[in-house]
């Protein structure tokens, strides 16, 4: 039977290469039991890639044309992003349309919210030159940034339709640190739900592009880059991996003692690849993810105990 395999599975043959010669050294491979066979996703799979896929091309279109507002924004003399830490936070915005709908500055500083610098500083930062020409723009891009946004939670519901046959699949994605559903409908999607296409959790992630590479010689290691993979499935991993560092788990202890040797970058790759394996054992076991290095219920007890106790003097169950 015909199969798809990897070109890098098949070694050059020497010498003078023609189609014949390497049609028969192909022959002599599949023979042997050599090549492994690619993962090919089913039809419904790839349909969702696209919806995937596009997701992500709308995520970068947003970005750039938000990064477009504060330029034009900063080209007329408004300069909020020296102020605040996200200047497309919804405070920060909030101002932006006040302004864009003919507000002044002293008016558009009410919506700044909880943000921490004074209000005088906001509204120095808020008192522009814009010309009519910088108004028309920033007004053109605003709208496109909502259609942007409209058309990306779209996307997602479609998207989390697609894989509501997965459900049990999500929901123990879910339960991994970092995760979200969205981020586990991509995942799903890209990779599969049979973890049989791969083997095992190596071979994952060296499909996925987070494996470390290996280049020794002479008993030396030397610095070496991933390899290429499936650059979708490794930019969701790290964005799970940005966000798992954040949390009290298992990887952000990893990746504290990583930081130091490898740098952050490095370190956020290194988890990612801790991270598929720990996903390719989910998916193959059916279990859901359990970390040894924090007892999960004693936080919740930690955390909702005051709110608990507030409710039980509140009802009269205990004394006040």
């Amino acid at each position: 039977r015909a199969q798809v395999v990897n070109a890098m599975h098949v070694a050059k043959v020497p010498g003078r290469k023609t189609d014949v010669i390497d049609a028969q050294w192909l022959a002599i491979l599949t023979r042997g039991g050599l090549l492994r066979g690619s993962f090919i996703p089913s039809e419904r799979l790839r349909h969702a890639r696209q919806l995937s896929r596009y997701h992500t091309s709308l995520v970068n279109d947003l970005v750039r044309q938000k990064n477009r507002l504060l330029k034009v924004l900063g080209d007329g003399g408004m300069r909020l992003s020296a102020l605040v830490s996200d200047p497309h936070g919804k405070a920060c915005r909030a101002m932006i349309d006040a302004i864009l709908d003919g507000a002044t500055p002293e008016e558009a500083v009410r919506h700044a919210g909880r943000l921490r610098a004074s209000r005088a500083d906001l509204c120095a930062s808020l008192d522009h030159e814009m010309s009519p020409t910088h108004f028309a723009v920033a007004r053109r891009i605003r709208r496109h940034i909502e259609f942007l946004e409209a058309q990306m939670v779209e996307l997602e519901e479609e998207l989390l339709q697609e894989v509501l046959p997965q459900a049990s699949l999500v929901a123990q994605l879910l339960t991994l640190p970092g995760i979200d559903r969205l981020a586990a409908a991509k995942l799903l999607v890209e990779i599969g739900e049979e973890m049989t296409h791969f083997g095992n959790p190596g071979r994952l992630s060296v499909w996925c592009g987070v494996c470390p590479g290996n280049d020794q010689s002479a008993g030396k290691r030397k610095q070496a880059r991933t390899r290429k993979g499936n650059s979708h499935v490794r930019r969701v991993l790290t964005e799970i991996a940005h966000a798992a560092v954040k949390t009290q788990c298992y990887f952000k202890e990893k990746f504290q003692s990583l930081k130091p040797r490898l740098g952050y970058k490095r370190a956020i790759v290194a988890i990612a690849h801790k991270l598929v394996k720990v996903i390719y054992c989910m998916l193959t076991r059916g279990e859901f993810y359990r970390d040894h290095t924090v007892d999960f219920e004693a936080e919740r007890i930690k955390r909702n105990a005051p709110r608990w106790i507030r409710t039980l003097k509140r009802h009269g169950a205990l004394p006040a």
